[in-house]
């Protein structure tokens, strides 16, 4: 089948990957967002995807917005018959959507309709979810609410960041759009409606999100820094100063206020409303991410208090 593939960041890589390998589909053309600044210097890159694409020889169009006319004249005349979508990042209208004839398959990491959004892995990392997946459904007018033709799932293990995570989804779901593809191909596939229960929204993550608040639970704390890495990660305050947080480890004791730190040769452990967490990585203003012994040996924070 003649397709046109929409994606932007690294998610979307493994499933670009396995359409340019099957020997059922030809990928026309990639569509992905424009370049932009990126990195401590800001200079701009070019989109994970696009990159991949241009190794390929595969057309690259980087409309400013998928609805400018030039675009659709342009991705009518490649006549793909379906734009397989992950992670694209631009709001597809009806005119775009009307183009190829089987429509845009979006393949969106959550069991769907729970998850409806822009961070469906950082969410469910953060409500404590055992369970999440990816789901490949019809985009329609709604946020993610087109009917679904494959599901897939996976254990949210108990260590997981939304970087870990989402990278085993990205890689499982490459083959669950090849598959759904295959089916819409041989006229096998079946969309079904989503069901009007069990509806969640997972809206962006913020960097004001990712702040920790020492007075909330530990166990709620620790889902948090997993569900802020690596984006927009965690972080805390320090006589004023921001530090970005790592991971961390629950620990059994209580024995310090929240927010109150307390270092050893090996180990810092910060209080919160219930048991104390014991930091991994920090990262100090204008330095690297280091070990958080090794930052409390330097900054002699032992009895300060974070936030």
């Amino acid at each position: 089948m003649r397709v046109a593939f929409a994606g932007t960041p690294e998610p979307a890589v493994p499933t670009l990957r396995a359409l340019l390998d099957s020997s059922r589909h030809d990928v026309c053309a990639v569509i992905t967002r424009p370049p932009a600044p990126a990195g401590r210097g800001r200079h701009e890159s070019e989109s994970p995807v696009a990159a991949l694409a241009r190794e390929a020889g595969v057309p690259v169009l980087t409309p400013a917005r998928p609805s400018d006319p030039e675009f659709l004249d342009r991705l009518a005349g490649l006549a793909p018959e379906c734009c397989p979508v992950v992670a694209y990042g631009a709001l597809l209208r009806p005119d775009a959507l009307a183009v190829p004839r089987h429509g845009w398959v979006n393949l969106h990491f959550s069991l769907l309709p729970a998850w409806r959004g822009a961070a469906p892995v950082q969410h469910a990392i953060l409500r404590g979810d055992d369970v999440t997946g990816a789901s490949t459904f019809l985009i329609e007018a709604g946020l993610d609410t087109g009917p679904v033709f494959g599901v897939l799932t996976e254990t949210i293990r108990p260590d997981d960041t939304a970087g870990d995570l989402l990278a085993r989804l990205a890689d499982s779901g490459a083959g669950l759009m090849v598959a759904t593809l295959d089916g819409i191909e041989d006229g096998t596939a079946v969309a079904v409606p989503q069901p009007a229960d069990g509806v969640s929204v997972a809206p962006k993550v913020t960097v004001a999100d990712a702040k920790v608040d020492w007075t909330q639970p530990a166990r709620h704390l620790d889902r948090l820094v997993r569900a802020c890495t690596p984006a927009p990660g965690a972080w805390t305050t320090l006589d004023g100063a921001r530090l970005k947080l790592g991971p961390m480890r629950l620990c059994d004791s209580h024995d310090l206020e929240p927010g109150q730190l307390r270092a050893s040769r090996t180990t810092v452990t910060v209080g919160t409303a219930t048991t104390d967490v014991a930091l991994g990585q920090v990262q100090p203003p204008g330095k690297r991410a280091m070990a958080a012994a090794d930052w409390a040996r330097g900054a002699r924070v032992d009895g300060a208090r974070l936030g």
